[in-house]
C-alpha cells in the first residue's frame, strides 16, 4: 500500500475506536441508572412530582380505633414545612394527631403520619368522601388523593348505649327596657356583649395552636386557627390572622418567602379593632402610610 493511502486508513482507524468508547461510556451510564432505580424506586421519582398514596376506602366499626394511613414522597421534592390536609371527615371523628381547624377539617405533619389513627364514635353507619392533600407552608397544595370513609354498626349482639340528648335550657329574657331609657343621648341599657368563658377558652385554644403551626413556619394551617379563633370573637386571633399578611410582620426567619397581602391584612386589623384589640388602629395607621410611600 502507498504511503499516500496510509493517513486516511489510520483515521478511519481512530474513528472507530473513538465510536466504541462513547457507545461504552453511554452503555456504562445506562447500567448505572438501571441499577440505582432498582435499589432505590425513589430516584425514578426525583425529576417528577411528589406523590400521596391513602386507600380508596378505609372501613372500619363505630366506636373503634383505626389506621388511617397517608404516605408522600419522595422527601427529596416535598417544600420544607409542608403539611397534610384532610377534609370531609364526619365532625365526630377525630385524628390521633395534628389540629382539627373546623368540623372534619385537620391539618397534620408530615411526621405524624406513619403512626396516624382514625378514631371512630359511637354512633349508626356512616359513609364520607375524603380529600387528602399536600400543602406546602404557605397553602399550595401540591397534590391531592381521594379516599372513602366507611363506618360500620358494630358486630356484637348487644347495641351500644347512646347517650342522652342534653336538654338546653334557655335563661329567662331580660326585663322589659324603661321608656325613658331608649330616650336620644341615653347610656345603653345593657353592657357591650362579651364572649362566653367557655367560647373563650376554646378560641385560645385555637389560638394556641395556630402558634405553635406559625412557629414551625406552617401559616396555612396557623391562618385557619386563627379565622376560627375570631370568628369566635377572640381580638388577639384576629391581630395574630392579619399579622400573617402584613409585610413588616414577616420578618422572622421561619417567614420569610411568605407573601403579604395588604388587602388582607387590613381586613382583618379591622375586624381585631371591632372585636376591642388595642393596637389595631396603630397597625392600620402603618399599613396606610405604608401603601402611601
Amino acid at each position: 500500500m502507498s504511503e499516500a493511502a496510509q493517513p486516511g486508513r489510520r483515521w478511519r482507524r481512530n474513528a472507530v475506536s473513538q465510536t466504541l468508547r462513547l457507545a461504552a461510556v453511554v452503555a456504562l451510564t445506562n447500567m448505572v441508572i438501571v441499577f440505582a432505580r432498582a435499589v432505590h424506586p425513589a430516584y425514578a421519582q426525583v425529576s417528577g412530582t411528589p406523590t400521596i398514596e391513602v386507600a380508596e376506602v378505609i372501613t372500619g366499626e363505630a366506636a373503634t380505633q383505626i389506621s388511617f394511613p397517608i404516605r408522600v414522597g419522595p422527601t427529596a421534592l416535598i417544600p420544607p414545612n409542608s403539611y397534610v390536609r384532610v377534609r370531609g371527615l364526619p365532625p365526630t371523628v377525630a385524628l390521633s394527631d395534628g389540629y382539627s381547624i373546623a368540623p372534619g377539617f385537620w391539618a397534620i405533619p408530615l411526621r405524624a403520619l406513619p403512626d396516624l389513627k382514625m378514631l371512630l364514635p359511637v354512633g349508626a353507619e356512616e359513609r364520607a368522601d375524603v380529600l387528602v392533600s399536600l400543602v406546602t407552608a404557605d397553602g399550595w397544595v401540591l397534590v391531592e388523593a381521594r379516599s372513602t370513609l366507611v363506618v360500620k354498626a358494630p358486630q356484637r349482639g348487644d347495641a351500644l348505649p347512646q347517650p342522652e340528648t342534653p336538654v338546653s335550657v334557655l335563661p329567662p329574657p331580660p326585663p322589659p327596657v324603661p321608656a325613658q331609657r331608649l330616650e336620644r343621648g341615653a347610656p345603653p341599657p345593657f353592657p357591650e356583649p362579651t364572649i362566653h368563658s367557655e367560647v373563650r377558652e376554646r378560641a385560645q385554644r385555637l389560638k394556641e395552636k395556630g402558634d405553635e403551626q406559625l412557629a414551625q413556619g406552617l401559616v396555612a394551617p396557623a391562618r385557619l386557627l386563627y379565622e376560627r379563633a375570631a370568628e369566635l370573637g377572640l381580638a388577639q386571633a384576629a391581630m395574630a390572622l392579619a399579622a400573617t399578611y402584613d409585610e413588616s410582620e414577616l420578618t422572622t426567619p421561619n417567614l420569610r418567602g411568605i407573601s403579604p397581602d395588604v388587602k388582607e391584612a387590613k381586613r382583618w386589623y379591622e375586624r381585631a379593632r371591632e372585636l376591642g384589640a388595642g393596637d389595631a388602629d396603630q397597625r392600620l395607621r402603618r399599613l396606610g402610610a405604608n401603601q402611601g410611600n
